[in-house]
């Protein structure tokens, strides 16, 4: 799943995956993430900041569930701090825009 309210980032994201064989939800709603008990996905994708919510809040709601804290988090941000407020939040990794599309891969490949 992946979760960002960049309509081009969610746009690439998405086909890349796809493209590379994965079955991927995709939403730029990142309030969408906290009801996906239903469809657990294998890893989430999230950028940290959104209109309405913020990635960090959602990644530390989401680890604090049983259903979900289990579930690899990738936080994504062009933020500074992104190392930072991924150990905070309780992500499992972190993504630094821009990124190579091959460190992605990279990433969820281990992850997922």
């Amino acid at each position: 799943m992946i979760a960002d309210d960049d309509p081009g980032v969610l746009d690439a994201l998405c086909l890349m995956l796809e493209y590379e064989g994965y079955d991927v939800l995709c939403t730029p709603n990142g309030a969408d993430a906290l009801n996906i008990q239903n469809n657990m996905p294998d890893l989430l994708l999230l950028d940290i900041w959104m209109s309405g919510v913020d990635g960090r809040d959602i990644c530390k709601q989401l680890k604090k569930q049983p259903a979900t804290k289990n579930l690899p988090i990738v936080l994504i941000s062009a933020s500074q701090d992104i190392e930072r407020s991924a150990l905070e939040s309780g992500a499992d990794d972190f993504l630094a825009k821009p990124f190579e599309m091959n460190e992605l891969l990279k990433k969820v490949a281990q992850l997922a």
